[in-house]
């Protein structure tokens, strides 16, 4: 079995937050890594009702730099600094080199750990290690925006039997693994592929087909859906548009986020996609979903 993806929706609203619906964050945990997208104000009080701690985040990924999607973000910061975390913290988004130095100016005191700051640019990979990758999707808003694909690497599940039949040693194995080839053997030949998961979050935007082609086939869909209807917006999406092409892409699970306070519950929103795409999931506060 694979490791398992958590995802835990800290927060689901947007501009103006409501009594059930903080601003936004998402948190992604794989094999002990806490990735946090977007960090809305209450973050941190959120991932303490979640049972967690704000200390394990590893690295921050912030859409754009609207209030509902930082405010949260010097808070966290200071609070790192008070429980005495030395590890490092990344944070990424568009201009995050300028706009986190502006944040930090905002305090009177230093922070006691390193931060490390990498500014988006279209279509980059921003980290990459053995297990994942993370990229960024330039979006439709009104300001600077991205969205992000976290996508797990494509493993190998070597047969002991067929490459017992090359003669292949434990040591052939390690470098055919790394290499895909060993003494004219090819990795396919002995092992069978399994494709990593892959998981996108639009942040804000405008339906784009710019960020479906990247989230084609994708395991999940993380998507603004503001407004039911389109209503002529042109910063945000719509549920039943999103709902539309997410069926055309081919997206095996659609969860909705950043919706506006006008909607009160999530039935009238689910009401209105789940007859267009059954597998959607109109997403609540502190809900947990794993992959």
């Amino acid at each position: 079995m694979p490791e398992p993806i958590k995802l835990i929706f800290l927060g689901t609203g947007s501009s103006v937050p409501t009594i059930k619906r903080n601003h936004p964050a998402i948190l992604l945990i794989y094999k002990g890594e806490y990735i946090l997208f977007d960090c809305g104000e209450g973050t941190q009080l959120q991932i303490q009702k979640a049972g967690l701690s704000p200390l394990k985040i590893n690295k921050i990924f912030i859409t754009h730099w609207h209030a509902d999607h930082f405010s949260g973000l010097l808070p966290l910061i200071e609070t790192m600094h008070l429980e005495n975390r030395k590890k490092p913290l990344e944070i990424y988004g568009p201009d995050a080199t300028r706009f986190v130095d502006s944040l930090i100016e905002l305090s009177y005191w230093s922070i006691g750990f390193p931060l490390k700051v990498k500014d988006c640019k279209d279509n980059k990979i921003l980290f990459s290690n053995n297990d994942y990758e993370i990229f960024c999707i330039k979006v439709k808003h009104n300001v600077p925006a991205y969205g992000y694909c976290f996508k797990e690497k494509d493993h190998w599940n070597i047969d002991i039997k067929k490459a017992h039949k090359f003669n292949l040693s434990q040591k052939d194995l390690k470098e055919i693994k790394n290499k895909g080839i060993v003494r004219n053997v090819k990795l396919q030949q002995i092992a069978k592929k399994t494709e990593g998961r892959k998981i996108v979050y639009s942040g804000d935007t405008k339906e784009t087909s710019a960020l479906f082609k990247v989230a084609r086939n994708a395991d999940v869909l993380i998507h603004d859906s503001t407004f039911i209807d389109n209503a002529g917006n042109k910063d945000h999406s719509c549920a039943i548009r999103v709902a539309q092409l997410a069926k055309k892409y081919n997206i095996k699970k659609l969860i909705l986020t950043h919706f506006s306070k006008r909607y009160k519950t999530n039935k009238e929103i689910a009401d209105a996609v789940k007859p267009i795409f059954k597998n959607t999931i109109v997403a609540k506060d502190l809900m947990k979903v794993i992959i």
